[in-house]
């Protein structure tokens, strides 16, 4: 396409993120908004280190094209989107977004998500973005073979087939799944009711809590309790989307955000609050469903997403009454390494992970904010892995920095498991600092009581 003189920074009227919108889907919309969004981030030039798609973006203009951003290729353009994994720390940094009330309206990762969504609509959905965008189908298919699928995961052999048939990098340690499910854990516990009036917060476990790590979902019901909070389950909880959204699957996300809000707005309009262990979760509840839920389901989708919130930061709410613990018995050292996601960097509601475990006497944590690379499947596909351990170095080391550091933390469960191979320790989530610190033996270091001391 040739150049027809300078590009206007303002909104063109392809302009969309609503999925409801009709111009959403529009082709010749989508690629005006593209070159205006491409033009603004070649004279910006901010977001340069967050993942591959700015550097191939800016080699594209300054080495191929000499600066004229109407000539990147329909092949370059699709490089620089599919490089894109969602981290979103481009929108946090960017001074031009709908978020900050910018006249250009720019969301670049929303952008992403609207090329995706629109060629999967055009040329469908691979059959490895269809397993990885379904947790729970897969969750449960792997429980009913035992521990097999467990032990194959770990088989050379076997994951070099995997490799081959879908595309799953065969060196990228991947969870493992539980035997027993979270919610029939729950359920054994007594905390699925009928009543969802009862209680007043329900908790979405998210679908990895539910089928790889229920030990965090324990925990976060055992800290719960033990500040008095009464907290109940759902039943039937499904994935939130964003591993359907990845790849463009807006038929997949819709059925999900219906299932789930049929699920949660019972206890919503009781007046309790949902608390998503996931950052990630928490995000697309509260920023991503509103855009992308099916029209009938969005008035219901702003009432749980003003009732959503991360555990941690729902209880730091109540940090000034008589109900908040702080009666630890035993700490996880002097510094606790803490890795903020970049998820929860989105939401804008600050770290109160890491100022609870602030709470625990003679313990202070040391962050790191940088994104450690995992960015929910794309580095357990072929094309992500490498390039993940890449971006990822910078977290990687911050948090091995942290020389004193004998526990580190990090409220995305992925992002331990991307610590876990390439840093050589797991993080655990706060939830489950929190409530080994309420143990005497939760962890090597006991604390004086108030006569002791």
């Amino acid at each position: 396409m040739a150049s027809n003189g300078p590009i206007s920074y303002s909104p063109t009227d392809g302009l969309s993120y609503d999925t409801a919108d009709p111009v959403y889907w529009d082709a010749a919309g989508l690629q005006k908004e593209i070159t205006r969004t491409f033009e603004i981030c070649h004279g910006c030039r901010m977001c340069f280190k967050y993942c591959d798609s700015f550097p191939s973006l800016f080699s594209f203009i300054d080495d191929r094209h000499d600066g004229d951003v109407t000539k990147i290729t329909e092949v370059e353009t699709a490089q620089v989107m599919d490089e894109c994994f969602q981290c979103k720390l481009c929108e946090v940094q960017c001074p031009y977004t709908v978020r900050d009330e910018h006249e250009y309206q720019l969301d670049f990762p929303r952008m992403v998500h609207r090329f995706k969504a629109q060629r999967a609509e055009r040329d469908g959905i691979s059959l490895r973005d269809k397993m990885l965008g379904d947790p729970d189908r897969l969750g449960k298919s792997v429980r009913a073979t035992g521990g097999l699928t467990n032990w194959l995961n770990k088989q050379a052999p076997a994951r070099a087939m995997v490799e081959k048939a879908v595309g799953i990098h065969r060196d990228k340690l991947l969870p493992e799944f539980a035997k027993e499910s979270f919610e029939a854990w729950a359920d054994d516990q007594g905390l699925i009711h009928d009543d969802p009036t009862r209680g007043e917060a329900v908790l979405f476990q998210t679908c990895f809590v539910e089928h790889n790590e229920p030990e965090i979902g324990h925990d976060t019901v055992d800290v719960m309790q033990r500040n008095s909070v009464e907290l109940t389950c759902e039943k039937g909880l499904l994935c939130c989307g964003m591993p359907a959204w990845e790849s463009g699957n807006l038929d997949k996300v819709r059925d999900n955000i219906t299932h789930n809000v049929e699920k949660l707005l019972p206890h919503v309009r009781a007046g309790k609050r949902v608390l998503a262990i996931n950052p990630t979760c928490a995000m697309m509840l509260r920023r991503e469903w509103g855009e992308i839920a099916a029209p009938a389901d969005r008035a219901a989708v702003a009432e749980i997403a003003a009732a959503t919130s991360d555990p941690a930061e729902f209880l730091w709410e109540l940090r000034d009454e008589d109900r908040f613990n702080t009666d630890f018995k035993s700490s996880p050292g002097a510094e606790v390494a803490y890795h903020a996601p970049c998820h929860l960097r989105a939401q804008a509601v600050g770290f109160k992970g890491r100022d609870l475990i602030k709470k625990i006497p003679g313990t202070k944590p040391k962050m790191t904010m940088e994104c450690c690379g995992h960015d929910g499947t794309y580095a357990m596909k072929v094309e992500g892995f490498e390039v993940s351990v890449r971006i990822g170095k910078k977290a990687f080391d911050g948090l091995k920095s942290a020389e004193k550091a004998e526990v580190w933390a990090t409220e995305c469960p992925l992002a331990a498991v991307q610590f876990q191979q390439h840093a050589g320790r797991k993080p655990m989530h706060p939830m489950s600092v929190l409530a080994r610190a309420y143990e005497p033996d939760g962890f090597p270091t006991p604390i004086p009581t108030t006569e002791e001391a």
